[in-house]
């Protein structure tokens, strides 16, 4: 689960293991990543609900976490996604990675990861590589120092990882706080990496880090090779575990006492090194655990889903019965429709329901997560408004909000769903009677949505999807927006001054395909939320079409092109697109572009 939430949609969820908040890499901290559109090919733009040859920008930050109390609800999403599944947070290593990791144990995460500035791929920059991160050592045993001394070391596991390659890596890292450990690099360099670095150039000479199928045959790495490692690392670590003493990982887990740091302190190189704070032992009694031994309890009992909705749903999901409700809803209701989606998709797949199979009226504030990740067959209708996040990793299913019958104020004047509608939303519809927050759209994928107004950063990073604005929309429109189209209603005529042209263009709505399409969204908006703005739209539909302007990005332009030329060749399907990517990545190679 990275910033940039590629593709998470709900049968990615159900289908994990284990789920992992990747808060930033210990390699290139905090600066998000961007796969170049050279290296998208149509099966890579499938996985990740992309246009084959765009460019793909991760954001630094995960835009629904601004607090630890924002990352406690994205936990808490995922373990409503997938209540198998353990959750954790990847952390960088740094000074006060400790404070963050207890936060993230009070947030009930099951794991959190403590990653080093060694690892990462040859796609880092250079700057990262050299002068970024710390070592993995400080992190993990500041962060299990610091668990220890509050008590919340026995309710999660530390993991450790960033360019672990010895069975002596592995036992330091236990005796310093870790019980799991993560590989990446050398298990690569193990079925054939030979470290160019060039992984963003799409030009791996064995085969590893590309998707061309000529680089690819190159490639002569087996399974078996990885599984030699590891045992090579088991048996090295169990011949040291030996002789230090120990039977069991679990034993050596902060024992720091068996690190005898006087050969390093005494080398010309360490001289004046102070290991004292890393080597810390805290003084607490033997009932505080030094290792994970007790379930973090993520109270999923007390939601409205396995109260009332798994119930309640259980003839569609059982028999694909249609199911027609009418439920109150608050602020303290949160996630809703997370865990009945889940069911759906674990019994149905990714194509969920038939649209409206189960369709549910709410009345009142709905809390964070309002229909999070839910699939096709869901169509959740909101008399009252809801809190931030809603329709989050919308996987296809439908929202509909408007306010109460009798509210006196003007819906696209006033807010009514929080931040970061929509994040990382990959197919689906919403219709929102109102004014939707910040970051409205960010990151979507695949979901077409009417909203009456939005705040600043609206269709941040957005590639796919369409999304109509029937009237303001604040500052820093369309940034990082590498896919999908926006239509904003302009009638102040100085839209375009608050739109980041840096990846997209403005243009006026003049294609008759389009301008059907937008009319018809606004008159299914219209049906479904009894909207005013969108009846005056309608009504002054010949006045107001000029008003309309397009947020298109380039490169999707572009590659929309390419595919039209596909297509008018007679070549379709997964042939035209592979066709037009081809071109659109000569075009990008000639003017140097990602």
């Amino acid at each position: 689960m990275a910033s940039g939430r590629f593709g998470v949609t709900s049968q990615y969820l159900v289908s994990a293991r284990e789920l992992q908040i990747k808060m930033a890499q210990g390699a290139k901290p905090g600066e998000g990543g961007q796969l170049p559109g050279t290296k998208v090919y149509p099966w890579i733009a499938k996985t990740r609900h992309t246009t084959a040859g765009v460019g793909l920008i991760s954001p630094p930050p995960h835009h629904d976490i601004y607090s630890i109390e924002d990352l406690a609800e994205l936990i808490h999403d995922l373990k409503n996604a997938n209540r198998e599944a353990r959750i954790s947070v990847k952390l960088v290593s740094e000074v006060g990675v400790g404070t963050i990791a207890a936060g993230v144990a009070k947030a009930h995460a099951d794991v959190v990861l403590i990653s080093g500035h060694d690892g990462g791929t040859g796609a880092s920059p250079q700057t990262s590589i050299a002068h970024a991160g710390l070592p993995w050592e400080l992190g993990v045993a500041e962060a299990h120092q610091t668990l220890v001394l509050n008590n919340l070391r026995s309710r999660i596991a530390v993991e450790a990882d960033g360019q672990l390659k010895t069975g002596r890596d592995v036992v330091i890292a236990a005796l310093l706080g870790a019980e799991e450990f993560g590989f990446a690099t050398a298990p690569l360099v193990a079925v054939g990496c030979i470290m160019m670095r060039v992984c963003h150039l799409n030009t791996c000479p064995a085969g590893v880090a590309t998707q061309d199928p000529r680089l690819r045959e190159k490639f002569a790495g087996k399974p078996e090779h990885v599984v030699n490692f590891m045992r090579f690392i088991a048996q090295d670590m169990r011949e040291i575990m030996a002789g230090l003493g120990f039977r069991t990982v679990a034993e050596m887990i902060g024992r720091v006492d068996h690190l005898a740091p006087k050969r390093a302190i005494g080398h010309w190189k360490a001289k004046g090194f102070d290991f004292s704070n890393i080597l810390y032992q805290p003084d607490v009694g033997a009932e505080v655990g030094r290792y994970r031994q007790i379930e973090q309890d993520h109270g999923l009992e007390k939601s409205l889903d396995l109260t009332t909705l798994l119930t309640l749903c259980r003839p569609a999901i059982e028999r694909g019965e249609p199911v027609r409700a009418e439920l109150p809803i608050r602020n303290v209701n949160r996630v809703v429709g997370t865990i009945t989606g889940s069911e759906i998709t674990r019994k149905h797949g990714p194509g969920g329901l038939p649209d409206d199979t189960i369709r549910i009226g709410f009345k009142g504030s709905a809390g964070q997560s309002f229909g999070a990740f839910m699939p096709r067959g869901m169509t959740f209708v909101l008399e009252g408004d809801a809190n931030d996040h809603l329709g989050k990793g919308l996987s296809g299913g439908r929202i509909v909000v408007y306010p109460p019958a009798g509210s006196p104020f003007t819906p696209e004047d006033n807010i009514i769903i929080g931040n970061v509608g929509l994040y990382g939303a990959t197919s689906g519809e919403a219709y929102i009677c109102g004014m939707a927050g910040e970051r409205f759209a960010v990151r979507n994928s695949g979901v077409d949505a009417v909203v009456e107004a939005v705040g600043d950063h609206g269709c941040e990073y957005m590639t796919g999807g369409r999304v109509v604005v029937l009237g303001s929309a604040g500052r820093n429109f369309g940034a990082g927006m590498s896919g999908g189209i926006a239509y904003v209603l302009d009638e102040a005529g100085d839209f375009p001054t608050r739109v980041n042209t840096q990846m997209v263009g403005v243009e006026r709505l003049e294609d008759p395909q389009e301008i059907a399409r937008v009319r018809g969204m606004i008159g299914r908006h219209l049906e479904l939320t009894g909207s005013a703005r969108a009846r005056y739209v309608l009504e002054g539909w010949e006045r107001l079409l000029s008003k309309f302007v397009a947020v298109v990005p380039k490169d999707f332009k572009r590659a929309l092109a390419s595919l039209e030329r596909a297509h008018s060749q007679g070549l379709t399907g997964d042939e035209a697109i592979m066709v037009a990517f081809e071109e659109n990545a000569r075009d990008l190679a000639r003017v140097g572009g990602n």
